[in-house]
Order: C-alpha cells, then sequence, then structure tokens
C-alpha cells in the first residue's frame, strides 16, 4: 500500500510539472487528451474539436481580431470581457449617456446598439497543408527567397484550397516555420453591445489591480451576433436575424473547488517560449526598461489630467487602459523572470542541447546554434532598442506625432506610387481622422510630448538622433511644436489636406510636428528598420532550425508551438500559490473583498451604490457559495494577451468562468511558464449572472442562457 501511495504521489507531481502550454485542437488525440483526463476531464477530444459534428471550438470565436469570446444561448449572446468590448461601450457614451459609467443593458433586442467594423471570427476547421506551403522552399539557398516562396505559396493556396463563399482561408505558421496549418473562417460583421456593467465593476481596481492578485473585477460585457436569413455572415442590416449557433456552452451553477480541472479555449497572442539565454538578457536588461520608463511617463502625466476633467477621462480611458496594460506586464514580466531565475533555467537547458547535438551527431547542422545566436542578438541590440523607442514615442504614447507619423506615409505613398495613391490614401485619412480628433486633447497631448521627447533625446541611441533633437531647447521644441502645428486641430488638419499632392506636401513640409516627425522617420527608415530587419531575418532562419532540432531530439517531449493568435486550447486546475515567503493565496475571492477594497468617490475603487444594498442585504439569488456571493478565482493554465474573454470550461464541458487576466508574479510566462507561480484569473461565471439578474435586472438574457447543476444533478 505504500508503495501504491508513492507511485500516486509522483503520477500527481508528474502532471503537476506538465502543466501549461497552448495546444492546436485539432491535435488533442493521444498524449494530450491522456494528460486531461488524467487531471478529471469527462470529455473526449472529439467533444472539444470535431469538423463533422458541433463542438466546443464551435462557441468559440475569435472577437475583433485581439480577445476571445464565447457564445451563450441559441440566439447568438456573445460573453466577453468589459476590457475587450470597451472601445464600443466607450462609443456609444457621451457626457449626457455615460455608459462607462452608469453602464448599458438592453431589456429588448430593439434596442441592441450596432458597432461599426466590429467582427467575430468563427473556426470551421483546420488543417495541417505543411508540405504544400514548403513546396520548391528547400531547394532556395538565401532565406528572403525562402520566405518569398513561403509567402506566394500561401497566398496561392488560400485561393486555391476548398471553402464556402462567404468563408476564408487562412494559413498560419507553427514552430517557427516548421508546420504550417490552414484555417477555415467564418466572419460575423453584424455585432451589437447588449450589455456591459459600469466601470466601477467592469473595470474595479482599474490599474492598480491590474495584473494583481486577489482581484475583485467583473470583466464582462454582452454582445450579439446578428447574421442573414441564412444564419451567414453579413454587414450591419435591420434585416438581419440572431446568430443561430452550431454550439452555445451551458452555464455551471455549481461553482468550483481548488482542484477542479478547467480548459481555457481562445486565441493567444504571442508568446516566445523557445527563445535562447541571450535573447532574454536583452528583455530583461535593455528592452523591456527603456518601454517601461516611457509608459510610465505617459501615464503619470495623462492620470494627472484625468483625476481633474470627467471629460478627458472619457477620451482617454480607453487609451489609458491600453498603455498601462503592457506597461504593467513588463514591470512584472522583468521581476517573474528575474525571480524564476528563467535565465539560469534557459543556459542550463542549452548546455544539455549542445550535449544532446553532439550525442546525435548533429554537429554539423546545430553545433553552432547558440554562438550564432550570441552573435546575431549582439549585433541586433543597439537597432532594436532604437526601434522601440520609435514605436513607443513616435506611434504608441503620443498621439501628434502618431498622426503627423501618418502625413509621412502620405508623403512615401506619393514618392513611391504616384499621385492616384496619394489621393486615396489622403482621402481615407481625412475621412478615418474624425474619431481620433474626438478623443485627442492638445493640453494632455503636449505634456505627455514633453516628458516623452526628453527620453527619446537622452535615452535612446545617439547615432540614430536626428539632427533637429541635437542637443535641442526641448521646452522650445514642445512649445514650437503644438503652439504652431496644424496638426492639433482636426479643421486645420483638413484644410492642411485640400489641394492638389503638390499643395499638400508643400503645406505638410512647412508644419512643425511634421518636421519633427519626418527627421525622426527618415533616420528610422533609412537606418535603424533595415538593419534590424536584415538581423532579424538571421534570427528567425536560426529560431525555425532550433526549434526543428528541439523537435527531433527530444521525440517524446512536451513541446507546444508559441501562441500566434490562432485557436489553442489549455488545461489546468484550480489552484492557489504562494508568490513569496510567507504569502500564501487562496484561489477564491468574493464580494466581501469589493468592499474591503471600496474607497467612495475613487475612480478605480468606487462602489455603485445598488452593489452595495444587494452586498447588505446578502440578496444574491441562486448565486452564492455557502451565503457568499463568489467573484474570481485562479488556475494553472497557460493564457497571455488574446486569451482575454476566453471561457473557462468544466470537465464535463460547461462555462465557469471568464479570463481576463493573470497574477503579476507569473506574467513572464509569455517567456518561461513556472507552474509554481504561474496563475491566469477569471471572473467567477456566478457573479456574471449576479450582476445581470440582480444588479442590471435583465432577466431577458437570463431566460436566454442554459443554466446546469453538473455536479449535484439539481434540476432548475
Amino acid at each position: 500500500m505504500r508503495i501504491l501511495k508513492v507511485l500516486f504521489l509522483l503520477f500527481i507531481l508528474q502532471v503537476q510539472a506538465q502543466q501549461g502550454g497552448m495546444w492546436i485542437p485539432s491535435l488533442l488525440e493521444g498524449m494530450n487528451e491522456k494528460e486531461m483526463k488524467s487531471m478529471g476531464m469527462k470529455m473526449s477530444a472529439s467533444d472539444i474539436y470535431d469538423v463533422n459534428k458541433s463542438s466546443l471550438k464551435d462557441a468559440v470565436p475569435h472577437f475583433n481580431g485581439g480577445c476571445t469570446s464565447e457564445v451563450i444561448s441559441p440566439k447568438g449572446l456573445l460573453l466577453t470581457n468589459h476590457h475587450c468590448g470597451f472601445a464600443q461601450i466607450q462609443s456609444h457614451s457621451s457626457v449626457a449617456h455615460d455608459y462607462i459609467t452608469d453602464g448599458f443593458w438592453a431589456y429588448r433586442m430593439e434596442d441592441e446598439l450596432p458597432n461599426e467594423d466590429l467582427v467575430v471570427t468563427f473556426i470551421v476547421k483546420i488543417e495541417d497543408v505543411t508540405n504544400k506551403v514548403m513546396d520548391g522552399v528547400l531547394v532556395l539557398n538565401a532565406e528572403s527567397e525562402k520566405q518569398k516562396k513561403i509567402q506566394d505559396n500561401i497566398a496561392a493556396l488560400n485561393l486555391s484550397l476548398p471553402k464556402e463563399s462567404w468563408q476564408e482561408n487562412k494559413i498560419r505558421t507553427f514552430y517557427e516555420g516548421n508546420q504550417y496549418m490552414l484555417f477555415v473562417t467564418e466572419t460575423y460583421k453584424d455585432v451589437r453591445l447588449v450589455g456591459a456593467p459600469p466601470s466601477a465593476i467592469g473595470k474595479f481596481g482599474s490599474d492598480t489591480d491590474n495584473w494583481v492578485w486577489p482581484r475583485h473585477t467583473g470583466d464582462f460585457s454582452l454582445f450579439r451576433i446578428y447574421a442573414d436569413k441564412n444564419n451567414r455572415p453579413a454587414a450591419y442590416s435591420k434585416d438581419n436575424v440572431p446568430y443561430t449557433p452550431k454550439h452555445f456552452l451551458p452555464i455551471s451553477l455549481d461553482g468550483v473547488n481548488e482542484g477542479d480541472f478547467t480548459l481555457v479555449f481562445g486565441y493567444p497572442g504571442k508568446t516566445t517560449e523557445y527563445l535562447p539565454a541571450v535573447a532574454i538578457a536583452q528583455i530583461v536588461n535593455e528592452l523591456n526598461p527603456a518601454k517601461i520608463e516611457i509608459r510610465d511617463k505617459a501615464l503619470k502625466v495623462a492620470d494627472g489630467f484625468m483625476r481633474k476633467d470627467n471629460a478627458v477621462k472619457i477620451q482617454y480611458a480607453s487609451k489609458y487602459a491600453g498603455i498601462a496594460n503592457y506597461w504593467k506586464k513588463w514591470i512584472g514580466e522583468t521581476q517573474g523572470l528575474k525571480k524564476s531565475n528563467a535565465l539560469t533555467i534557459k543556459k542550463k537547458q542549452e548546455a544539455e542541447f549542445q550535449q544532446k547535438v553532439n550525442k546525435a551527431g548533429k554537429q554539423a547542422e546545430y553545433g553552432n546554434l547558440l554562438s550564432d545566436f550570441e552573435k546575431n542578438y549582439t549585433a541586433i541590440a543597439p537597432y532594436a532598442l532604437s526601434r522601440d523607442y520609435f514605436i513607443e514615442v513616435v506611434l504608441r504614447n503620443t498621439e501628434l506625432l502618431g498622426v503627423a507619423y501618418k502625413m509621412y506615409q502620405l508623403e512615401q505613398i506619393y514618392n513611391t506610387k504616384g499621385e492616384q495613391a496619394f489621393t486615396d490614401r489622403k482621402n481615407n485619412l481625412v475621412a478615418g481622422l474624425g474619431e481620433f480628433y474626438k478623443d485627442f486633447n492638445k493640453n494632455v497631448d503636449e505634456k505627455v510630448f514633453e516628458q516623452l521627447i526628453e527620453l527619446y533625446a537622452l535615452k535612446s541611441p545617439k547615432q540614430f538622433l536626428p539632427s533637429i533633437l541635437m542637443d535641442a531647447d526641448l521646452k522650445n521644441l514642445t512649445s514650437d511644436v503644438y503652439g504652431k502645428s496644424k496638426l492639433t486641430d482636426f479643421s486645420n488638419t483638413k484644410a492642411l489636406l485640400s489641394g492638389d499632392s503638390k499643395t499638400v506636401l508643400a503645406n505638410l513640409n512647412n508644419d512643425k510636428a511634421f518636421q519633427l516627425v519626418k527627421a525622426m522617420a527618415d533616420k528610422f527608415t533609412k537606418e535603424v528598420a533595415p538593419q534590424y530587419d536584415e538581423i532579424n531575418l538571421k534570427i528567425t532562419a536560426l529560431q525555425r532550425t532550433y526549434m526543428k532540432a528541439q523537435l527531433e531530439l527530444n521525440k517524446d517531449a512536451r513541446i507546444f508551438p508559441d501562441a500566434n493568435s490562432t485557436l489553442r486550447v489549455t488545461y489546468g486546475k484550480v489552484k492557489g500559490y504562494a508568490p513569496k515567503d510567507a504569502t500564501i493565496y487562496q484561489p477564491f475571492t468574493y464580494l466581501d473583498g469589493v468592499l474591503e477594497k471600496y474607497i467612495p468617490g475613487d475612480y478605480e475603487f468606487d462602489v455603485p451604490a445598488k452593489l452595495i444594498d444587494l452586498y447588505n442585504k446578502k440578496d444574491y439569488g441562486p448565486y452564492s457559495d455557502k451565503g457568499k456571493m463568489p467573484v474570481c478565482f485562479i488556475g494553472t493554465n497557460h493564457t497571455t494577451g488574446g486569451n482575454s474573454g476566453s471561457p473557462s470550461i468544466d470537465a464535463k464541458g460547461n462555462l465557469i468562468g471568464l479570463n481576463f487576466d493573470r497574477v503579476w508574479e507569473g506574467t513572464m510566462s509569455d517567456i518561461y511558464y513556472d507552474p509554481a507561480i504561474c496563475r491566469n484569473v477569471m471572473v467567477d461565471i456566478r457573479y456574471v449572472l449576479f450582476i445581470i439578474d440582480k444588479y442590471a435586472g435583465a432577466k431577458n438574457l437570463i431566460n436566454e442562457l442554459k443554466l446546469v447543476h453538473p455536479k449535484t444533478h439539481k434540476k432548475l
């Protein structure tokens, strides 16, 4: 008996150690299916992914290309995160109808709000097409020629491979170019806003609690997919009808316990799990610190204005959240990589890899990989840093410079493609800039510019600085640019873009903001980007060969492909963690914690009066757990950006939660997954239902859902 107990313990430890990974759902049969069942899953691989009958994949569409969502009713009702739908919530908001502050609920379908350009995409089929993509590639010598041939093959296959007229073929690369998969997709273009809690619920804790556990955020919003009379994708029309899904997720009212199996389905954006140690060192010591400092200064400026003026708060709410998200992520990622000794572990793995290469007699193919990585990452370092400064300062965090860069691109189009292409792009620019200027505030942006241009001038690699920033009086430069540029105002910008190409370009070249960006962009496009791209192409080729070697020399290893915004499955268990000495985090939070954090009037920790009243009365309906209202829970699922809005599914295929974050100590899981501290954060589905039902009174939505009791088998 003692031997059996020891063997069982070893088995459990092995399963725990194996958690992590983002798996292609069409390839789960075999090792993954056995592992999931050993962890408590009651479904089969075909219940998760099947081409011939409905399966979980049919209920999990990509939400607007950046998040995940799930269908939760037979009438196309869609659940995703509040932060995923925030841009739509904001676009419908005004000072008179402030859905950010007050929330929005459609109690009738005719009250649901259409959203221009919002789409959701379903996966119909996944198929391996590696041999077709690689046809004629290996005979080529130059890496640039290989990449061109691959792209040409992909373009031809996207057109020639079978699909329905309303579907699309999309081919994506896996294992750093060692495998190619075809995704047949259907994209629905009429997606309407149905419900969203106030930000005091949907963004509770805001940036302070972002990436942090314990968490108490009801991060959800509701949309509905509409289709034509044949249930096919169609542009918005009042004649469209609610979409009838192939599958929708039943919702469990039984909640979760520690140790329960969890499956998270979604579209993780990007991971780099197989980077060499030299690349991780560059991220930790050079690139992340620079980006963190830039965003830190931009956020402090915006925060100061937002706290004083509600109109500015509405203008900048979505932008601020977007900037803060990765700022805080990079901080946690850097700390996590250091805490978990990722660099040391990677170096040890590389030493073992080199031994395997030598043992297999593969020195000619793989023997110089690690030294070549070292050489190329050393060469790319100044270009990578300069590139990050340009992207962060010009393109992402200073809005005036960003719009001036669009004008710079307009000039480049004229120079390379001529008058007609210039006119077309100019007209598109004018048509789209109205939305930009609606949320542009010159005073805020000027203060951001003042802070960031100083960093650019003093800390980006000096050899790539334009002369205009060499020993410049930056305060005078700031007042000059924002005091004289016509690009700070929409009407002046339209006037600047009026006339033929020669007139427009002459006017642009006399504009102070354009002059600055042109000088910065010329340096970047001529001296940084080409050299970066050339070295990065070599690194890409090395990474592909390194990945090939890993697969070849570790045939029985558990190697999953890096995330690339394609549909993936990650599985784990509900589990707490110990981030540091004498600190143990339980895996659940409750409404009690919301009230413990409550700060009246604070934009991050205010609590709506009705929610306080429901708490005081303990009026939780059928959604409570032993008299308490669950809010969030954590698990060992391996997630990243793009998994926002992903369903958390129980062992039997029922919805139990909504993924929205990771814990700060584990944000390095994009680069290195440590099962001891990497945890994903989910809203308990019972809290979502409680807010819809008891807070919003949206019984119309509750009545659409299929609520089940998979553990207790109670009848509803």
